[in-house]
């Protein structure tokens, strides 16, 4: 019997030297250990790569520690502008001619949105090949963010055409999975069964190898002061603003310093606010094999969410699991819903959309001493151990495939 096959299109889907996108590329490792055919089908170019393929044809094929992938050529753009909706429509559109002599018949296929333009190429593709299951992965929940992030109208013509593409996909695929533990409510609003859904949320590879950190880094990195360490996108959503205001809160106390990991459309202007403070370090967004080396020199990892009714469906933000599993405490700026950091105990919430409470969180867990902060971050190794381990979620997708 020959085995199944997967198709996994994300146009964001990387590998672990990409910078972003991981979550297929680690769920697949199992996938073909347990004898599926994996290929992943991604984009050319997306802003949040860090390291880019060499796609010079439409359609480029290339093999990454056993995984195939499909780079689909798509045109590059800036984050903020309206080429990147142009992209979105490209990659959709060019995802329709995926060639079989390539890439063979797929048995599943995979849509991950965002984007969600690709669930219409799944289903026609789907009337091509026959006998094809479709399985739509909501990663965010589009065109919502729209509407609350960018407060946009419910009735603009964007969001209608994101929400015919949604409807679409919830109506005619096979199974919906959703990586937000509290959305079910948000998909019974298109009159979905619940036994039509499944959560299967983000993870992290426990054995996933470290690589050490650069001389540069590792000075940059070793001092005596408690740190505060964000490691992630600097974008509107994660408040990374709010962090650098309550650096400079706290800037009279010399023991406290910040240091934020990263890139993304909001670094430079959070930069230019912290011109003037002398406790707070920026340093490039690294590969994901250098996240765990990094945060070995935390005393605090900060997490923050905007006050928007957006989150009450759940997050599932990569940066939790990556502390997590360092076992250090987590700040969590957000309004109670309900994430790992509220579910293990491992942290400090304060409320959102405040940099006095991030600063007052701060000091509160200076002063907790050493134990405590250790205690915390003990919970959270425990629950991500048991909770997302990244091999037990795999095969847990897996159980949809049949």
């Amino acid at each position: 019997m020959t085995s199944k096959a997967i198709w996994v299109i994300n146009q964001f889907a990387g590998h672990t030297n990409s910078g972003w996108g991981e979550r297929h590329f680690l769920f697949s490792k199992y996938w073909i250990e347990n004898g599926f055919d994996v290929t992943i089908i991604s984009g050319s170019f997306n802003h949040v790569f860090k390291n880019y393929p060499h796609a010079p044809f439409k359609y480029n094929y290339e093999i990454i520690e056993k995984r195939k992938f499909c780079w689909v050529k798509v045109p590059k753009y800036k984050a903020e502008s309206a080429k990147r909706f142009w992209s979105m429509l490209v990659f959709a559109f060019r995802c329709i001619g995926l060639k079989k002599n390539e890439l063979g018949k797929p048995d599943v296929i995979i849509v991950s949105s965002m984007p969600i333009f690709p669930i219409l190429s799944a289903l026609i593709l789907k009337i091509k090949y026959k006998k094809v299951k479709i399985l739509f992965e909501i990663r965010d929940l589009w065109p919502e963010s729209l509407i609350q992030i960018k407060e946009i109208s419910k009735i603009h013509p964007l969001v209608l055409f994101f929400r015919l593409f949604e409807w679409i996909g919830y109506k005619y695929s096979d199974r919906i999975i959703t990586l937000l533990p509290n959305s079910i409510e948000y998909f019974k609003k298109f009159n979905i069964k619940s036994n039509k859904i499944s959560i299967i949320p983000n993870g992290i590879d426990i054995n996933l190898k470290n690589e050490e950190l650069n001389k540069e880094l590792v000075n940059k990195l070793t001092n005596q002061k408690f740190k505060i360490i964000y490691t992630g996108t600097i974008g509107y959503p994660n408040c990374i603003e709010l962090l650098v205001k309550s650096a400079e809160l706290l800037k009279n106390n010399t023991d406290i310093h910040f240091y934020i990991v990263g890139d993304g459309h909001q670094k430079e202007n959070c930069i230019k606010l912290a011109k003037d403070l002398t406790n707070i370090t920026f340093i490039d967004k690294v590969p994901k094999s250098y996240v765990q080396s990094i945060l070995k020199f935390a005393d605090v990892c900060f997490i923050g969410w905007r006050e928007l009714g957006l989150y009450k469906h759940g997050v599932s933000a990569n940066k939790y699991f990556d502390y997590m599993l360092a076992a250090k405490p987590i700040l969590d700026s957000n309004n109670l819903i309900k994430d790992p950091v509220e579910l293990s105990g491992c942290g400090l919430i304060v409320k959102p959309d405040s940099a006095e409470a991030i600063a007052n969180g701060i000091i509160e867990l200076y002063s907790l001493g050493d134990e405590k902060l250790k205690e915390m971050g003990q919970k959270g190794r425990e629950f991500v151990s048991k909770n997302h381990n990244i091999k037990h979620l795999a095969s847990l997708y897996s159980e949809l495939f049949g």
